[in-house]
């Protein structure tokens, strides 16, 4: 039986994302403390871990309990607001979970503000041992967020990834702006830029859905968003991207368009359909002033998000 982990080496930990264990593994090589479930123990932090988590836990803390009422004071000492990801003793971690102040998160309307509460992580590791974070990376319970969905004006359902990302940028597209939809078919991020006030030009080979291409503000070009030349279109305020191709691809229309000056804020979809996770996320990330993000809403697939100043 190999010997049981120094846990007092770890200074941070990784809730992964559903699905995204392996990468993030990966990316933490040799730092790895301990794992189970989706939580991931670390000797230290790296940033190309954070974008395979859907919460990273920082500063790390540990404490021996003696009573379920000493777990949950310990709790309460550091801050009101936390939330549970139970990895065994279910029981005992309900029963601590049970004596704080409940969680009642609603599902946001966008546009709304991130959560201003900080929402400290906490988990029961053995039955006399927390472990807990009172600083996470996300203000939602492991890092889940819900929005009030709108199950008649989109055509899919794609919208909440888009909606989460502008979210987390605390920016959104205003009224008039224009705002360039690749890969626009059937038509979910068209909806919810138009739905802002955005003026809109979806471009994709496959047609929209015809009530969203017959949208006020809507423009439609049925082309392929990788042939089309920036100057055609001309400048605007954003560049969205939910098209499927493989992350070089993207990464190569994302430069040609930041040559040409024209488009001031980019938030695009890196769908992964190989085993180049690292090496795309890497080259996205490299980019001055952006940064890569795994959403609650995205699947195998991360997000990159880029604003003007």
């Amino acid at each position: 039986m190999p010997p049981a982990p120094d846990l007092s080496t770890a200074t941070v930990a990784y809730l992964a994302a559903d699905g995204l264990l392996d990468p993030l593994l990966a990316a933490l090589e040799g730092d790895v403390v301990a794992v189970r479930e989706r939580l991931v123990l670390a000797r230290a932090p790296r940033a190309e871990a954070g974008w395979w988590a859907a919460n990273t836990w920082h500063d790390l803390q540990r404490r021996e309990i003696e009573s379920i009422n000493d777990g949950n004071r310990w709790l309460r000492s550091m801050q009101r607001n936390w939330a549970l990801y139970a990895v065994g003793h279910h029981r005992r971690a309900a029963l601590i979970e049970g004596k704080l102040p409940p969680l009642r998160p609603k599902p946001l309307t966008f546009p709304a503000a991130l959560p201003s509460a900080p929402m400290g992580s906490w988990t029961l590791w053995e039955p006399g041992l927390m472990l807990a974070s009172p600083r996470c990376s996300s203000p939602f319970q492991n890092g889940e967020v819900a929005f009030v969905e709108d199950h008649d004006g989109p055509p899919s359902r794609a919208y909440r990834k888009l909606w989460e990302a502008l979210l987390g940028a605390g920016r959104w597209p205003q009224p008039g702006e224009r705002c360039l939809d690749l890969g626009a078919s059937p038509g979910g991020w068209t909806w919810a830029l138009q739905r802002l006030g955005a003026e809109v030009i979806a471009v994709d080979k496959a047609p929209l859905e015809p009530r969203i291409a017959a949208l006020p503000g809507v423009t439609v070009r049925n082309e392929s968003a990788f042939g089309i030349d920036p100057e055609t279109i001309g400048p605007v305020d954003w560049l969205c991207s939910d098209v499927i191709c493989y992350p070089r691809r993207l990464l190569a229309l994302v430069e040609r368009w930041r040559a040409a000056g024209l488009a001031r804020n980019f938030v695009c979809t890196i769908k992964f359909q190989g085993e180049d996770e690292h090496e795309a996320a890497h080259a996205f990330a490299a980019i001055e002033g952006s940064r890569v993000v795994h959403l609650h809403h995205n699947k195998h697939e991360l997000t990159w998000v880029l604003l003007a100043d």
